[in-house]
């Protein structure tokens, strides 16, 4: 009998496979999947952010349950039903914003990003996008584009994108941290001066492209350059926000209100459902040019419902701030020359790996511990090349914290001491 893992490289498209170690997973609860054996892994990604709230969450499960029975038809697009409605009333009363605003509702963040863009450039009757190197907005259209991962791996960039330099505090260049924030910004009033751009695109934390945090009140310059000639900015709150940095938003951190915020991942509860909240004037027109016929369908957008009221009623933005101290000083603690850096907010760390000779980035150490930390139990993955990006589901226990961070630990200085099969390592290629 093959295993589950054999039959689907059997079966599976490898255009859609992101694969770090022959994961098999049958069932999950809480902060734990469990493999075909029986064997209970710790979930330190919930799923690259998707599973936020853990696995059979009971309110999201609930609420899917009873959109299945009495579903009204499957999707938004030409039909109107309580829970489409409902969502969107509930994101514009969660995210900032003045006057008349509107919600997209689709199915990825990818979706999301392509239809703020779009909406922007048709709005504005310009074309140029404002993005960073190392980002991530999305795996199609105008979104993968502008994703500094895609075009840093051989994707064609959009032809009217700029990117800059995202300031990263741990890896400045020689002229130091605030001079690259000052060039960053400079090039970028230099870019919003010129009258071509039609909006601005912005993590507030870098997440696959090294879960790096900028320095406090960049998000805050930035907006106040784009406000300064007229520019819409998208914050990409796809990966980051809804609770996880400790916060209900990631923009909050530097107090700014974007023009339009994006929402998918955590927002379905592991399901497909994505958002975007901003003006009337962009989000309006054209009319019927973001079709998808099953966006904003009855079960997902119930979902999203139980997902939003579970997040505020349960606050899990300070749990995600308390669980997250506790997570982060736990991996700080830990003795390693191989750790560079340990850094984040609330439930989104990441932990930098060195050559601890050099201190440049070690890729081939990563891929080796994520692999020997799922065979001592838990399921981490790395981003930009060498960061481990530890971001469980936000109903994390304080003791789950502490068992991660130590599981963390024996992974690296196993790996660091060589007792990981760098062949069988090699196997699976990661991004």
């Amino acid at each position: 009998m093959s295993t589950l893992y054999e039959r689907d490289e059997a079966v599976i498209a490898g255009i859609e496979k992101l694969r770090f170690f022959p994961l098999e997973v049958v069932s999950g609860h809480g902060c734990t999947l469990v493999a075909p054996d029986g064997r209970e892994l710790l979930d330190l990604s919930a799923t690259w952010t998707a599973s936020g709230l853990g696995h059979g969450h009971p309110a999201i499960a609930d609420a899917v349950s009873r959109a299945v029975r009495t579903a009204p038809g499957s999707g938004g697009l030409s039909a109107v039903h309580p829970d489409s409605v409902g969502l969107a009333e509930d994101l514009l009363e969660l995210v900032p914003g003045s006057g008349e605003r509107r919600v997209y509702l689709g199915h990825a963040g990818s979706d999301a990003n392509d239809v703020a863009l779009r909406a922007c450039r048709h709005a504005t009757g310009r074309h140029t996008v404002i993005a960073f190197e190392h980002s991530y907005h999305g795996g199609v259209g105008v979104a993968m584009g502008v994703s500094g991962v895609h075009v840093d791996a051989g994707a064609a960039p959009d032809p009217d994108v700029v990117f800059l330099p995202y300031p990263n505090p741990f890896r400045p260049t020689s002229a130091g941290i605030d001079a690259d924030v000052a060039a960053c910004l400079a090039s970028a009033e230099q870019h919003l001066a010129g009258g071509s751009i039609a909006c601005l695109i912005v993590e507030p934390i870098l997440s696959d492209g090294g879960l790096v945090v900028p320095p406090d009140g960049f998000l805050a310059r930035l907006h106040e350059a784009c406000r300064r000639h007229g520019v819409p900015m998208i914050c990409d709150e796809v990966k980051m926000g809804l609770g996880r940095p400790g916060t209900l938003h990631a923009f909050e951190h530097d107090g700014v209100v974007p023009d339009i915020v994006t929402f998918g991942k955590v927002l379905g509860g592991g399901l497909p459902l994505s958002a975007a909240v901003g003006p009337a004037e962009l989000l309006d027109n054209p009319p019927a040019a973001a079709l998808l016929t099953t966006a904003g369908n009855p079960v997902c957008t119930a979902a999203g419902r139980a997902v939003l009221a579970t997040i505020v009623g349960e606050q899990l933005p300070e749990r995600a701030a308390k669980v997250g101290a506790v997570l982060q000083e736990a991996l700080q603690a830990l003795e390693s020359d191989a750790i560079g850096e340990v850094r984040g907010r609330g439930l989104a760390i990441g932990v930098e790996l060195v050559d601890p000779a050099t201190g440049d980035r070690d890729p081939r150490l990563a891929a080796q511990v994520v692999y020997r930390a799922w065979e001592l139990g838990a399921v981490v993955y790395y981003v930009g090349g060498n960061v481990l990006e530890i971001t469980p589901p936000l109903v994390l226990s304080e003791a789950e914290a502490a068992r991660g961070a130590e599981i963390i630990g024996t992974a690296i200085a196993d790996a660091a001491a060589g007792k990981v099969d760098a062949q069988e390592v090699a196997r699976y290629a990661g991004w």
